[in-house]
């Protein structure tokens, strides 16, 4: 029988743990992750206001809820907790689905002011990870600055914008949306580097921005002409000639007086973050221009933009696990198929999926194909992983050495918690809790 642990239960995991047990009857799979919670970016990085995208928890839950599968929250993987090399001694395999951890710094001037702020500290402030001690983002805030034109950087910017009683439908935490409330912004830039027909973002998201009440979008019609890609639609992919389709329809002056507006900008590339009483209050920018080469140059005009708030959305990073090599350059652990590689060679028994083995691209459907590509890699050496004949249950062990993971049992306790929470609040729907101790405090509730 083949024992294998998962280590993340974001969408590779759990397609990971999915093709383990549709391509290899007699495997058991457990998918482990240090937080209590499952479904990793689809909980914690699908903006609430997004429900569809987030109902593909009901596909993942039914994987976790296989006979063949079990959920172990609340354990770490690395220094402060179970050393990999115990893991590795459990499970006749383990597969780290970990994800890209950290965030991309723009590296100018002026960056740490306070104001300034990664996206994803936004959005792990209003989805409610257990891990975000952040706040204060809106307050005092009139203009908001987002650099970067991809999905997420879509995201923040229309959570930004959007109106509570949209919100307050949503599973967002009670304190983030009493904050948006109250926030005072009226006006949020998001702002690219490049052009309009290079932009990361998709035409659903892009096109959602023109639907939000009370808002009007606007875009600078000289910076479209700036990009030879809007020259001749034909020529571009079908992507991208959608968006630029999308965004010629708001290519005009503000039209009329609306409580929020937002201003879509191409071709600035951030040089500083200017400060306003100790606070950041805006963000110098140079005008770039196409480079014949696909990238940009500067030219030696600036722009500023007043900003009392700024989120940098400019990509994620993988960070190094323990006790595995790792590809600085990509933020990537190095790999042949999904097979780790040490010093030239595969380990057998080591394996990645996601972000951490391809580098922080594509959609979530991305990753089926490319946790089934590991999987394929993983059963093709069971032969080999099998030969140490595993006696015990990995989780009796772990209980015996003081981890005491969060089963499936505990997960529907926090379910429930965050049921009656919304309804104690009136709003008609789950709400979730919003820290540590109210998820371990419904965990502990499961077992009274």
């Amino acid at each position: 029988m083949l024992r294998v642990a998962v280590v993340g239960s974001g969408p590779s995991g759990v397609y990971t743990a999915q093709s383990l047990v549709q391509l290899e009857p007699g495997v058991l799979v457990d998918v482990l992750d240090r937080l209590p919670c499952p479904y990793g970016l689809v909980r914690y990085g699908v903006a609430p206001d997004h429900e569809k995208i987030k109902s593909l928890q009901n596909n993942l839950r039914a994987v976790l809820e296989h006979g063949r599968v079990r959920f172990l929250g609340g354990v770490l993987v690395g220094p402060g907790g179970l050393p990999a090399a115990r893991l590795r001694e459990l499970y006749d395999a383990v597969v780290y689905c970990v994800g890209a951890a950290t965030d991309r710094h723009l590296g100018i001037p002026g960056e740490e002011l306070p104001g300034s702020w990664s996206a994803t500290e936004f959005v792990s402030w209003y989805s409610a990870h257990p891990d975000s001690t952040a706040d204060g983002f809106v307050l005092g805030a009139r203009a908001a600055v987002v650099i970067g034109v991809g999905n997420v950087a879509v995201d923040v910017t229309r959570i930004l914008a959007r109106g509570t009683a949209e919100l307050s439908r949503t599973d967002i935490p009670q304190a983030a949306l009493t904050a948006l409330a109250a926030s005072g912004v009226t006006d949020i830039h998001m702002v690219g580097r490049r052009g309009p027909s290079q932009a990361r973002f998709t035409t659903k998201e892009l096109r959602e921005l023109g639907g939000l009440p009370d808002t009007e979008v606007t875009v600078d019609p000289a910076e479209l002409a700036l990009d030879p890609g809007c020259l001749d639609l034909s020529a571009l992919p079908a992507g991208q000639r959608r968006n630029v389709e999308a965004l010629r329809t708001w290519a005009h002056p503000p039209t009329r007086d609306t409580p929020r507006r937002i201003h879509l900008r191409f071709f600035l590339r951030p040089v500083e973050l200017l400060a306003d009483t100790g606070h950041v209050g805006a963000v110098r920018f140079e005008r770039t221009a196409p480079d014949g080469q696909g990238g940009v140059v500067g030219t030696g005009q600036f722009e500023e933009i007043e900003a009392q708030l700024v989120l940098r959305s400019v990509g994620y990073r993988g960070v190094p696990l323990d006790g595995l090599p790792f590809d600085a350059a990509h933020g990537t652990v190095p790999h042949l198929a999904g097979r780790v590689v040490r010093e030239g060679r595969t380990v057998p028994g080591e394996y990645v999926a996601g972000w951490i083995k391809r580098g922080p691209t594509g959609v979530i459907g991305t990753n089926r194909p490319d946790a089934k590509e590991t999987v394929t890699s993983l059963l093709a050496d069971a032969s080999t992983l099998v030969a140490k004949e595993l006696s015990e249950d990995p989780l009796t062990v772990l209980r015996a050495e003081g981890v005491e993971p969060v089963e499936w049992v505990g997960w529907e306790a926090i379910e429930r918690a965050e049921a009656e929470l919304g309804a104690s609040l009136g709003r008609g729907g789950v709400v979730k809790l919003p820290d540590w101790d109210a998820l371990l405090a419904a965990v502990r509730g499961a077992h009274t």
